[in-house]
């Protein structure tokens, strides 16, 4: 199996639960909870080694995962969808997809708010100033409520790269140069 594959399927794993998982969440009004404590299983995910051995080691047996999942969310004090939906994918053998879930679930939120999320990559920090310019642009022009995920690559040398959706923007300087010498090859 390709990892692309792979990757498509534990998407569409992921798509399922959290299609699921939203819909009750939605129902019984809950979307800001949810929302407070997906943020912070990604932030689990991102920080703690152990729970992403714990997701992706054939190792666990299916109800060693079942445990250690359901010790997570009672730590984690999440609320009972969620915490089911875990246990389930444990149930399952379906933590892998976990990841995909939180990406998956992120978005099925954003999307009930009117949120868009907007990647920016810039040369050096962005000041609050900057970041709320740029998030003022990106409302106006997208007609929705924009949050920003930054980071900082400074190979860019200078500008900012922002992906919104679709569409992407490319004012780096390493871009330009790189189209500068693009058309000094053709030229030559």
């Amino acid at each position: 199996m390709t990892v692309a594959n792979s990757a498509s399927i534990s998407a569409s794993i992921a798509g399922r639960y959290a299609q699921a998982l939203f819909d009750i969440v939605r129902e019984s009004g809950e979307i800001d909870q949810l929302s407070g404590q997906v943020e912070d299983l990604g932030a689990a995910l991102r920080d703690s080694d152990a729970l992403r051995d714990l997701i992706s080691s054939p190792v666990y047996t299916r109800s060693e995962q079942q445990g250690a999942i359901q010790a997570v969310a009672q730590k984690m004090g999440l609320a009972a969808p969620l915490a089911n939906t875990l246990a389930l994918m444990a149930q399952n053998r379906r933590l892998f997809a976990l990841p995909q879930l939180v990406t998956r679930l992120q978005a099925l939120i954003a999307d009930e708010r009117g949120e868009v999320t907007a990647d920016v990559t810039s040369a050096v920090e962005l000041s609050d100033e900057q970041k709320k310019r740029l998030t003022a642009t990106l409302a106006e022009k997208s007609g929705k409520t924009v949050k920003l995920n930054t980071r900082v690559d400074e190979s860019l040398i200078g500008g900012m790269i922002v992906k919104l959706g679709s569409q992407m923007i490319d004012s780096s300087i390493k871009s330009k140069l790189a189209s500068l010498q693009n058309a000094m090859k053709e030229v030559g």
